[in-house]
C-alpha cells in the first residue's frame, strides 16, 4: 500500500505546470508481450505506431476542434512460439504487415467524437518482420524466429476506418465517465465492427473528451477554448467484436498462395485496462489487453495477453 501511494504521489508531482497551449504531437506506442511476461512471445506479438498529429486551424460552429494524424505502423504475428519450423506445429500463420495512415479526428462540443482513416501498406515478407524480430531477438539474446518461410504471401493493403465516440455520463465529482465506442474496419487486411464502452477513474479531475489524452484530443492554440491540462486517470475499455475477414489469418483474397491459413472465430471479446498521465509536455500510458481466441484452432488457447507503452511529447 505505501508503495503505491507513493507512485501516485510521484505522478502527482509530475503534473505541475502552468496552463499552456501545444498545437502538435509526437507519439510512440509499442505492443508486446514482453511487457506483461518475460518467457511469452506469441500470436500479435510486437506492434509499432509511430504518429504525428497537429491541430487545424479550420473553425466550425459544430466542432471544437479537428486534429489530423499521420502514423507509420508495423504489426508482427507469429504461432505460439516463434522457433516452429514444423508446418503441423504452427497454431497460426507468421505474419507481417507494414502500413502508413492519414486520419482526421473529428471533436465536436457535445463531447462526441468521429475519427476517420485512410491505410495503405503490405503484407507478407515485404513488411520485413522476419528481419525486425530476429533484431529484437538480438537485443534480448532469444533463438532467432526459423518459421517465417511459411508466412502469409505478399499482398497490397488498403483499409478505410471509422470509428464514432458518444460521452454517456459524468459524476458530479467529475472523477467517473463513461464513453460509448464503436469502430468498423473495411479493407483487404481487416474487415470487423466493435462495439464496447471507456470507462476512466480520475485521480484529478477528469478532462471533457473534446480536450482529453484519453482521445488524443489535447492539442490546443489560440482559437480553441482549453489548455493542455494535467491529467491522471486509471481506465478500462471492454469490447465485442465481429469479424468478417482478417487476412494475417486467412490469408489475403487477392492471392491463395499462402502455406499454412485458419479459419476466424467471429466473434472475439477483448478488454484494456490501463493508466494514463500527463507530466509537462509529455503525457505516458501503459495498458494490459485481454482478447479471446481469434482463429479455430485447437491448440490455441481460449484466450491471451499482451501489454503497450505509450509516450506523447507536445510541441508548437
Amino acid at each position: 500500500m505505501k508503495n503505491f501511494i507513493f507512485f501516485l504521489s510521484i505522478l502527482f508531482s509530475l503534473n505541475f505546470y502552468s496552463q499552456r497551449k501545444y498545437s502538435k504531437e509526437f507519439s510512440f506506442l509499442n505492443d508486446n508481450d514482453l511487457f506483461i511476461s518475460t518467457h511469452q512471445d506469441r500470436y500479435y506479438t510486437n506492434g509499432i505506431l509511430l504518429t504525428y498529429r497537429y491541430l487545424s486551424n479550420d473553425e466550425n460552429k459544430n466542432l471544437e476542434k479537428k486534429i489530423y494524424d499521420i502514423q507509420l505502423g508495423h504489426h508482427m504475428y507469429t504461432p505460439f512460439k516463434a522457433t516452429v519450423n514444423s508446418h503441423g506445429d504452427h497454431d497460426r500463420p507468421f505474419a507481417g504487415y507494414l502500413f502508413g495512415n492519414f486520419g482526421i479526428n473529428r471533436f465536436y462540443k457535445n463531447e462526441s467524437i468521429i475519427k476517420t482513416s485512410l491505410q495503405i501498406g503490405v503484407l507478407g515478407p515485404s513488411a520485413f518482420s522476419k528481419e525486425l524480430q530476429d533484431f529484437i531477438h538480438d537485443i534480448y539474446g532469444y533463438k532467432k524466429a526459423i518459421g517465417w518461410k511459411y508466412q502469409i504471401t505478399d499482398a497490397f493493403a488498403l483499409n478505410l476506418s471509422g470509428k464514432y465516440i458518444k460521452h454517456l455520463i459524468r459524476n458530479s465529482s467529475n472523477n467517473l465517465d463513461i464513453n460509448w465506442v464503436n469502430k468498423v474496419r473495411i479493407g483487404t487486411i481487416y474487415t470487423d465492427f466493435s462495439t464496447g464502452f471507456l470507462f476512466r477513474i480520475g485521480l484529478k479531475p477528469l478532462q471533457k473528451n473534446t480536450n482529453s489524452i484519453a482521445f488524443n484530443a489535447n492539442l490546443n492554440n489560440n482559437k480553441t477554448n482549453f489548455n493542455n491540462e494535467i491529467e491522471s486517470f486509471l481506465y478500462i475499455k471492454p469490447i465485442l467484436s465481429y469479424i468478417a475477414y482478417d487476412a494475417t489469418i486467412q490469408g489475403s483474397f487477392l492471392n491463395n498462395s499462402s502455406p499454412i491459413t485458419f479459419e476466424l472465430e467471429p466473434f472475439k471479446f477483448s478488454s484494456e485496462i490501463g493508466i494514463r498521465f500527463t507530466a509537462n509536455r509529455f503525457n505516458f500510458g501503459y495498458a494490459i489487453h485481454y482478447h479471446t481466441k481469434k482463429l479455430k484452432s485447437l491448440r490455441v488457447p481460449n484466450s491471451n495477453f499482451y501489454g503497450s507503452i505509450q509516450l506523447n511529447y507536445q510541441f508548437n
